[in-house]
């Protein structure tokens, strides 16, 4: 229950599909380093399953893994370096674990992306294996939950079953949560920062976050200033940096040029993930323009300089609060849900945030996360090629203005609705478990098929 699970600082172009793995693989390695395996082991096995197995490639996974097979982890890698290390695993036809241990490796032979074939717990299935000549040594399963989050097979009773840490404002839902708001005169901002405080003193909370907002900066930065195409084969066209050239200069009375800037903000963030590059998974790499571009908005169009620092960290206490509610009760992967539950949900948080930056009352934030929820019931995963571009890209900029416009419509409100956010939640979840696995990450249903046979 705490937010830092939600926004990782990692690389794109998926938190399921490559932080996860890349995760799950130096984990692995430093475990069986850690049981002395290391003298004995001439080779190394990964299989992906599921949805990595299906849209792995276009969605680096298969890079992923072998990056975290080296000891590399998405918060401190080069990004700059990422090609020359897959190259000298290419044409060495070696890996060397955690840069310590050479071993043959052949990606064609040693990494196995399964079509058809998945694990029982999540649709993000890992089996990796050691041997020495022909007789295994050890395997082991793992999962890759969304947003970052992994698990061991033998871990998943154990987190399930496991004695929560004791919050001095414990919730289990929004109903919960609405209630210590009211009877301890707190906003919900000032909750979780409570919360978090569980887990390490307020002091680095608010560090984490300010570095957390720094990498979206950048990030947004980076995206606004780089020209060229997208990889991955389908040559789609940057275009965060030709808009800006346009907006940056330009002069207007136009009254929605404003959305022309959230819309840009988001672009710039989801093609620097496509291209990557370093992001926040918030709550997922697939989402991770919508937040930011909110935000970025706030910050630069909508406050005072001394004001922007709180305004900040109680954006993202805010919206971490809601995404913890989707974490605990749903889903926050693809795989599992569809991109309900990636732009759905990170959609719901940044409106719920923008409500509580506006103003807005607690019950009109809880109205705020729901309404951009209810209208994004359904939302599909199909991405074409596998990669996380078409309709990824976009779909994160319409998300964002969905959440200001969810935002506003909360505020024109007095908190009353009819559809309460658990509802909602509980009803996301039970239509994407519904949803045909063809709409879920796999690009066999939706625009990845109809946009092949066109």
């Amino acid at each position: 229950m705490t937010i830092l699970n939600l926004f990782k600082i990692g690389i794109g172009p998926s938190s399921s599909h490559t932080v996860g793995p890349m995760i799950i693989a130096k984990n692995f390695t430093t475990l069986i380093k850690e049981q002395n395996y290391f003298p004995n082991i001439t080779r190394i096995k990964i299989e992906l399953f599921g949805s990595l197995g299906t849209t792995g490639i276009g969605h680096q996974s298969d890079i992923a893994v072998l990056l975290g097979l080296l000891g590399e982890h998405p918060k401190t890698i080069d990004t700059n370096k990422i090609e020359e290390f897959i190259l000298n695993i290419k044409n060495s036809l070696t890996i060397k674990l955690l840069n310590e241990k050479t071993i043959n490796f052949s990606i064609k032979d040693d990494l196995i992306l399964h079509q058809r074939k998945s694990l029982p717990f999540h649709p993000n299935g890992i089996k990796l294996s050691i041997y020495e000549s022909k007789e295994e040594l050890f395997s082991k399963i793992y999962y890759s939950i969304g947003g970052g989050e992994v698990l061991s097979e033998e871990e998943i009773n154990n987190t399930f079953n496991k004695k929560d840490i004791t919050l001095p404002y414990s919730f289990s839902n929004a109903k919960e949560l609405l209630k210590q708001c009211k009877e301890n005169k707190l906003t919900i901002a000032q909750v979780i920062l409570e919360n978090e405080k569980a887990y390490r003193d307020e002091k680095q909370t608010k560090e984490s976050l300010l570095e957390i907002w720094k990498v979206m900066q950048t990030c947004v930065n980076n995206g606004l200033n780089s020209d060229g195409t997208l990889p991955g084969g389908l040559n789609v066209p940057k275009r965060a940096y030709k808009i800006y050239q346009k907006l940056k200069d330009k002069r207007t009375i136009d009254p929605l040029a404003f959305v022309d800037w959230i819309n840009l903000y988001a672009l710039a963030v989801n093609e620097e993930n496509a291209s990557g590059k370093r992001v926040v998974t918030a709550p997922t790499n697939g989402a991770a323009g919508i937040i930011p571009a909110v935000l970025h908005y706030i910050v630069n169009f909508l406050v005072n300089k001394e004001d922007k620092e709180k305004v900040i960290i109680d954006f993202l206490l805010t919206a971490g609060a809601i995404g913890l509610l989707y974490q605990r009760n749903a889903s926050i992967s693809g795989a599992d849900v569809g991109c309900q539950g990636e732009v759905g949900v990170a959609c719901s948080m940044a409106a719920g945030a923008m409500a509580e930056f506006l103003g807005g009352t607690i019950e009109q934030i809880e109205n705020a996360a729901e309404i951009a929820m209810e209208h994004n019931l359904g939302l599909t995963c199909d991405p074409i090629g596998g990669l996380v571009q078409i309709p990824c890209i976009e779909r994160n900029a319409m998300a964002s203005m969905k959440a200001v416009n969810a935002a506003r419509m909360a505020l024109n409100g007095n908190g009353m609705h009819y559809v309460s956010l658990d509802l909602v939640i509980k009803t996301m979840y039970a239509t994407g478990k519904d949803m045909q696995n063809k709409y879920k990450e796999t690009s066999k249903g939706g625009l990845a098929v109809h946009y092949v046979e066109c």
